[in-house]
């Protein structure tokens, strides 16, 4: 059902109205209730703030993520040289040489098995669940965070 409106129009706007309803071939109430109705409705600047919120939600998570990837990375790394340095003893002078050559192809082995993981679409961090900061808590709990 709909219900009767009686709206005054300037002259000039009521010439405009009538010719686009014509040019249309709809008459001048479908004229003004599709313009009514799109003042009604959320205009184009709502909901480019609503799509840039959206973006902005997701590039918050994504930074989240990467600062999270950053402390792992740093903390593996931290905990991996303290326990080398710890466990690592000095080598004799007359040894040097050869541990650097060992230590060379050792190196430019794990750059190729890196170069084959991150080609596979491999990583470390994917294998870290997301829910790894409550693990910390745990761990100390239990004893098994060990200083090495």
């Amino acid at each position: 059902m709909r219900s009767r409106l009686n709206v005054s129009f300037p002259p000039a706007m009521l010439r405009e109205i009538g010719e686009l309803a014509d040019r249309r071939k709809l008459s001048r109430s479908a004229i003004v209730e599709a313009a009514v109705a799109s003042f009604l409705s959320p205009d184009g600047a709502d909901r480019r703030e609503a799509a840039f919120t959206r973006r902005l939600d997701r590039l918050s998570r994504q930074a989240q993520r990467l600062e999270r990837d950053l402390g792992i990375t740093a903390e593996t790394l931290a905990l991996f040289v303290r326990f080398w340095l710890t466990v690592t003893p000095p080598l004799p002078e007359d040894a040097q040489a050869s541990a650097q050559t060992k230590g060379r192809a050792r190196f430019e082995n794990f750059i190729e098995t890196l170069g084959r993981r991150l080609q596979k679409g491999q990583s470390f961090l994917r294998e870290i669940p997301e829910d790894a900061d409550g693990w910390g808590s745990e761990l100390n709990e239990q004893g098994g965070e060990g200083e090495a």
